[in-house]
């Protein structure tokens, strides 16, 4: 289900338009291709355009039901997150059945005998010369998946680091039945040096309805706000601000004095403190791009690091995610090489008097 803003619907309806003999040379103006049709037929059209956005609205309905499933199963999988964040936070020690776990690496099936004694040994050696530590849990858990995805380690700064060593758990809140449709990322933190609250909230609201004014636009629910929470800071620990100091020199007395002020900084903790939609929808390119790639952090929470923790801890589904991108890639190279030999057969017959295809124009949100 895409929960997103417009994400997947950026190239659809860039493809020319289909005709019985093959595919048009551009994208034909839809308005100018039904303005040619005789007016019976157009009649029919608007019959159809009729039925199409009743079926959306059952899509809409569709998509409903799905939400309720999500619902239904996320109180199944709560028992195994909750079982995750007292192993990781040490709450509990799994027993060594929980514990078992066959590698399927070959790498480490064929690792040789001899290297693995060396090894022994080398740790034999460390914890005679120092005292053998027993940490906690699994230490450092999520700021590991946070330096490790590139999505989250392009927010995240130095000074954010000590503060996630304190983070215990992320969870996904879905909405009530009667509630409109949204859904809540909670981060919770051990009492710690910072900040008071015990859980940061971001909420998304969503809308899984056909737009009244665009209703073929419908491809089921999207993300259209987020709201944040207040961040109750320890005295001089508020790491979204720095103070900035100037000295200022008085022209007459020639006395000297010192201002601060406190402007931004950049930090992961901004994630709470969103860029709202505008009530007129209207916004400058700067905002409705954060406010896109907010949406897309959301969505990726809830999606993949929340269900997957485990695995971007490892390492083992950053490996999944390029593999997929390095798949997209190549198909993406195979089109151009495509059309590159299209072009390739058509010199020759080169016509001055025919238009070349246009890029297709991304579509404004």
């Amino acid at each position: 289900m895409d929960a997103t803003k417009g994400k997947d619907k950026a190239g659809k309806g860039d493809q020319g338009m289909q005709n019985p003999g093959g595919q048009m040379d551009k994208p034909v103006s839809f308005h100018f291709l039904e303005s040619m049709l005789p007016k019976v037929v157009k009649r029919r059209v608007h019959a159809l355009k009729r039925l199409q956005v009743q079926y959306a609205n059952i899509e809409a309905k569709f998509y409903e039901e799905v939400h309720e499933l999500e619902r239904k199963y996320a109180a199944l999988y709560h028992p195994l997150y909750e079982k995750r964040r007292d192993i990781v936070t040490g709450t509990v020690e799994p027993t060594d059945e929980e514990c078992e776990w066959h590698s399927d690496r070959e790498e480490e099936e064929e690792l040789a005998e001899d290297i693995k004694e060396k090894a022994v040994i080398e740790d034999s050696k460390k914890e005679e010369a120092t005292p053998q530590e027993d940490p906690k849990g699994i230490p450092e858990f999520w700021l590991t998946i946070f330096k490790s995805v590139d999505m989250l380690s392009d927010m995240l700064q130095e000074h954010d680091e000590p503060i996630l060593k304190h983070l215990k758990d992320i969870q996904v809140k879905f909405s009530e039945p009667d509630q409109p449709m949204s859904f809540t990322l909670e981060f919770h933190f051990e009492p710690n040096g910072y900040f008071n609250n015990a859980v940061l909230t971001k909420v998304y609201k969503m809308k899984s309805e056909p737009d009244a004014s665009e209703p073929f636009s419908f491809e089921g629910p999207e993300i259209i706000d987020c709201e944040g929470c207040q961040i109750d800071w320890h005295k001089g620990k508020d790491v979204t601000v720095k103070t900035l100091k100037k000295k200022q020199k008085h022209k007459g007395r020639g006395t000297v004095r010192t201002i601060t002020k406190q402007v931004p900084n950049d930090s992961f903790f901004n994630f709470f403190n969103p860029v709202k939609v505008s009530p007129d929808g209207e916004m400058d390119e700067d905002s409705e791009f954060t406010l896109a790639t907010d949406f897309e952090i959301g969505h990726f929470f809830r999606e993949r690091i929340v269900p997957r923790a485990v695995l971007y801890f490892t390492g083992e589904a950053l490996e999944e995610d390029e593999s997929f991108e390095e798949e997209e890639l190549e198909e993406g190279d195979e089109e151009e090489q495509d059309e590159e030999g299209d072009d390739d057969d058509d010199e020759g017959d080169f016509d001055p008097k025919k238009e070349q295809p246009q890029p297709a124009e991304c579509k404004q949100q």
